[in-house]
């Protein structure tokens, strides 16, 4: 049998749209990664960018379990000695509320190029306006 590969002009590219409202951040950003590297199509391949678009909106209102919203850190190095950055996930989320999210699908992703590249078929809002009516996006759901 051969392997068929299909070429950038011949993939068919869906928009879906997630409501993380009352939605756990893993499981959103499990189904999100799924989505973008194409893994429910049949022609997946790992070095292929086939994924799909994908617009989460109400992301400032995904939640946790348990009591990572105190204990969950997030770190950050300016570069210089003695300057790292810890912030829990309560003040990430006040100071910008789709970072939980974004950090989460990007850990699920590969990390390469094929991955930077797969991060900008996301669009994550932190409320429930998006831009992206004129593509009709798909309303899909997390379970």
């Amino acid at each position: 049998m051969k392997t068929i590969f299909k070429k950038p002009a011949e993939i068919d590219r869906a928009w879906y749209l997630i409501d993380a409202e009352g939605e756990t951040l893993g499981r959103v950003a499990a189904k999100t990664a799924v989505l973008l590297r194409g893994k429910h199509k049949p022609e997946f391949a790992p070095h292929a960018e086939i994924g799909d678009y994908v617009v989460i909106i109400n992301a400032e209102k995904v939640q946790v379990t348990g009591r990572k919203e105190k204990r969950k850190i997030y770190y950050r190095h300016s570069g210089h000695p003695g300057g790292i950055y810890a912030e829990t996930l309560e003040k990430v989320r006040v100071r910008k509320p789709t970072f939980p999210l974004e950090h989460a699908i990007r850990g699920m992703l590969p990390k390469n190029r094929l991955g930077r590249k797969l991060f900008k078929n996301v669009k994550v809002y932190a409320g429930t306006r998006h831009p992206h009516a004129a593509q009709q996006p798909q309303q899909i759901s997390v379970q």
